[in-house]
């Protein structure tokens, strides 16, 4: 079993269910020497967006609609989270495991409450490297997280169990991740739907209630693809 004193991409739902510290990223130069790949719009396709780039393009309220709110970053605690029961995450490190490992250039997110029920929330994180790094770093969590129907998370004195099944994926962008993840604690069952979709040098990741996830993933896209 191995432990991050930081929180996850792969589990950053967890983020959210459970209020753990805050997703670290990353703001250093970009891997610029890797091709792009067919599908990629633009001859810069490999060149990393600014991180204010990257804030400019993810949802508001006023792309939501009536009903949404935007819930401020949750504070960071100093609690280790540890990967129990999932050889392939503790394979890639608990870095990795937890999000912070991925390690690409820019990183922007965003999280909301919606009003119309009291469980469900929505979020959305980018990230922006070349198209090969970004395909590469998701794609190895979401196979590893997948290859683990059922494990547990601990931060604290807090165990979530959690099961992992894959879902359909949209036929968006250029490569598309989805998976259906169950959070069970204290009695309570939690299904969080996590989407992604590589568009050229752009991850848009989202997170949450299945149907908010499902209803706001095309304008999330539109939107990172600076439409």
């Amino acid at each position: 079993m191995r432990r991050s004193t930081t929180t996850a991409l792969a589990l950053s739902t967890l983020c959210t269910v459970l209020a753990l510290t805050g997703c670290a990223g990353h703001d250093e130069s970009a891997d610029s020497s890797a091709p792009a790949r067919q599908g990629d719009s633009t001859p810069s396709a490999s060149v990393p967006l600014s991180s204010t780039q990257l804030n400019q393009r993810l949802l508001n309220e006023s792309d939501l609609g009536e009903g949404y709110t935007r819930k401020p970053e949750p504070p960071r605690h100093n609690d280790d989270v540890s990967v129990i029961g999932c050889p392939a995450l503790e394979e890639l490190g608990g870095d990795t495991a937890t999000g912070s490992g991925l390690d690409f250039a820019r990183k922007a997110k965003v999280s909301f409450a919606y009003t119309g029920s009291s469980s469900s929330e929505v979020s959305e994180e980018l990230y922006s490297d070349s198209p090969v790094k970004l395909a590469k770093g998701i794609g190895k969590v979401f196979d590893a997280m997948l290859s683990c129907p059922s494990y547990q998370v601990a931060s604290g004195s807090t165990v979530v169990d959690m099961g992992t099944e894959k879902s359909a994926a949209p036929d968006l962008g250029d490569e598309q991740w989805s998976q259906l993840l169950i959070f069970s604690a204290g009695g309570q069952r939690t299904v969080v739907k996590q989407t992604a979709i590589r568009t050229g040098n752009v991850l848009v990741i989202i997170s949450g209630s299945p149907g908010l996830v499902d209803g706001q993933l095309e304008k999330a896209l539109d939107k990172a693809q600076g439409r």
